[in-house]
């Protein structure tokens, strides 16, 4: 029998403010010549808690990483960990740095045989964590196979084994899950749970905000300093705001109206019904509202006197992005948003004709059939999503579609041709941004631009204009001349994106366009993308973020080669099987384990201090979960239904569809 008693931390991962701190710091400051990288901060973790550290690109995360591993001293302050400085603790700290840190000419078993002797760990030690840590992450029957030939989501787990090995107290996760799919990241959360469990102690940082809610604290970190700390549901209440999802028939004139009602000063007013943000997805509004029902109210009057039909309004939680931006907002840090200087007559595209399609689409290599018959319509002005986990087949897809390889078999249309797509007639059309950083890392950030604009055909007379918003929309004014390569990562992908866009294509494709990119500039990118398509440029784009593509208009997602469900996203929520139910319970890692044993695992996850759980049949399963919980003497604190998000729709389509293939 499992009894609550069993485990090293409080109930429901609730932390008592006596447990054990065993990282602290305090008036922590970090100087880089001039820069100062970090300004005085204070935190500390407690045992077996995984506290997240988010914000944007420079806030100072790699940084306090770097300090807290004790590869780099402080300017000013006190650090301590495991009652240590840093540098004599190294030894139980496992570190993962933002950087792919494995050796891809070594498997599996070498990289991890190499990372023991490195810390030291015995051989019999080593056998036993072996295997303890690679059935742990699904990965006992790849032993032999070289860290190059795994996916993303194969690598980052490897990575984690290798920082496991030594057993260490500590782990230091730097963005771990950038570029892994939806899926992989799933996992390598629940085996987060399992291993802080366990009494490691985790400090991970992370661009996604869906993910940092299964945190138990989270730190918000701009420019050096820490604006606030608190759990999910303190950062929650703190913001004082209620979420409003809007289903309206014309999403453009109703987002108009409400921005022209946009009171941001009046912020946190009990009484005040004004609109403090409206945010466009692809088939939605979400408006965050200082009281929700005469903030529902306002919005029925100003749909009724601007003659606009509103379909379904319901009210929500807010978001951990609605309280990161609504912070940095207030604070005066939201880059400012600059349109695009077109230059062609955009009115001469129809937005009823199709853009991209393709018709029975195949791709096969040797014996691998990577594309299995896609049959696919994306029309001008609209934003295409297409999904999958990876090797689903999204980027042989778009490398076809774009005329960078051949397909095996099927028909492809672009811009209405279906003959000689590799001319540079129709390339002049098109606009490319790759999965891989595409610019020149030797040349300037104004030096890549010339180049793309020259690449593209872009007239001289347009080109200074065009180059020069590039560089505002991106911050970069001042620093145009900086080797691109000395970039980090989100910054170059904002350049990439600018120069896809310098020659204003009719159909734009974007391969996960916002990888490592940090919430802030995410929100930009995507105000830049509806921005294209409401000029008549189709969009089709791929991410692993499934938060960010609910700013699709529509999306299809690619099992093994095949497109297994398409349409909007609320079209997809709402077509899911079962219930998505939310429980809270006395010990989440406890339940979590049991309820395994009885559902299927991709059922079961773990968000921070609950569960969800995908039930096909609700009514019947709830009793049987209540009672094995009962009898395990585990208490249910809180059961009840909520939404399907897109993630929770993704991960159950492409399972199903994986189980029906097999």
């Amino acid at each position: 029998m499992i009894h609550v008693t069993d485990i090293s931390k409080a109930t429901n991962g609730a932390f008592n403010l006596e447990e054990e701190k065993v990282i602290q710091v305090e008036a922590l400051t970090k100087n880089y010549d001039q820069l100062v990288a970090v300004k005085g901060i204070d935190f500390s973790v407690r045992r077996g808690e995984i506290f997240g550290l988010i914000g944007p690109d420079g806030a100072g995360k790699t940084t306090t990483f770097h300090i807290l591993s004790g590869v780099m001293e402080v300017t000013s302050g006190a650090v301590r960990v495991l009652d240590k400085l840093p540098r004599d603790a190294r030894l139980s700290i496992g570190y993962l740095t933002q950087q792919f840190s494995l050796y891809s000419d070594l498997s599996i078993d070498e990289n991890l045989r190499y990372s023991a002797g490195l810390r030291q760990v015995s051989p019999k030690q080593f056998l036993q964590r072996r295997a303890k840590y690679l059935r742990l992450m699904n990965l006992e029957q790849f032993g032999d196979r070289l860290a190059g030939q795994l996916s993303g989501g194969m690598k980052q787990k490897l990575a984690l084994c290798c920082a496991l090995i030594s057993q260490p107290q500590i782990l230091l996760l730097d963005e771990p899950t950038t570029g892994v799919d939806p899926v992989s990241r799933r996992e390598f959360w629940d085996v987060l749970a399992a291993v802080a469990n366990e009494g490691v102690t985790i400090v991970v940082a992370t661009p996604y905000l869906d993910e940092a809610e299964r945190c138990d604290r989270i730190a918000l970190l701009h420019e050096g300093r820490i604006q606030q700390i608190g759990t999910l549901s303190e950062l929650r209440d703190s913001l004082g705001l209620k979420r409003l999802e809007l289903r309206v028939s014309n999403l453009k004139a109703a987002q108009e109206v409400l921005n022209s009602n946009l009171s941001p000063e009046e912020t946190g007013t009990e009484e005040s019904t004004s609109i403090v943000d409206v945010q466009t997805f692809g088939d939605r509004l979400d408006v965050l509202v200082n009281n929700a029902v005469a903030g529902e109210a306002q919005i029925c009057d100003l749909f009724d006197r601007n003659q606009l039909k509103l379909n379904k309004i319901q009210t929500t939680e807010p978001t951990l992005e609605n309280v990161f931006v609504t912070r940095l907002r207030l604070a005066g840090k939201e880059p400012s948003f600059i349109p695009f200087p077109y230059a062609k007559n955009r009115n001469l595209i129809s937005r009823n004709n199709v853009a991209i399609g393709a018709t029975r689409l195949r791709k096969v290599f040797g014996d691998f059939h990577a594309v299995k018959g896609l049959d696919l319509e994306i029309r001008y002005g609209e934003i295409y999503g297409l999904l999958g986990a990876n090797g689903a087949g999204k980027t042989t897809t778009i490398k076809m579609l774009c005329g960078l390889i051949e397909p095996t078999d099927g028909i492809i249309s672009l811009a209405g041709q279906t003959h000689n797509l590799r001319s540079s007639k129709i390339r002049q059309r098109i606009g490319y941004m790759s999965q891989k950083f595409t610019l020149y890392d030797d040349l300037t950030i104004v030096q890549n631009l010339e180049f793309y604009c020259g690449v593209y055909g872009v007239p001289r007379r347009l080109r200074r204009n065009k180059i020069d918003w590039v560089i505002s929309t991106c911050g970069l004014v001042g620093k145009e001349d900086m080797l691109t390569g000395q970039l980090p990562g989100g910054w170059k992908q904002r350049v990439a994106f600018g120069a896809s866009v310098l020659h204003e294509p009719e159909i734009l494709f974007l391969d996960e366009p916002t990888s490592g990119v940090d919430p802030l500039a995410r929100r930009q990118f995507w105000r830049l993308i509806n921005d294209i398509a409401d000029q008549g440029t189709a969009v089709l784009v791929t991410t692993h973020y499934l938060e960010e593509a609910e700013n699709c208009n529509r999306m299809g997602f690619m099992v093994a080669g095949e497109l297994v469900a398409q349409g909007s996203p609320s079209e997809i929520k709402d077509a899911q099987i079962g219930q998505l139910i939310e429980v809270v319970t006395d010990n989440t890692q406890i339940a979590s384990d049991l309820l395994k044993t009885q559902l299927e695992p991709w059922r079961v996850s773990i968000f921070g201090d609950r569960l969800h759980l995908v039930l096909d049949h609700p009514n019947a399963e709830i009793r049987q979960i209540s009672a094995l919980l009962a009898r395990n003497e585990l208490n249910i604190r809180s059961l009840r239904p909520i939404p399907f998000s897109l993630e929770d729709a993704f991960i159950g389509i492409v399972q199903r569809a994986q189980k029906t293939n097999n």
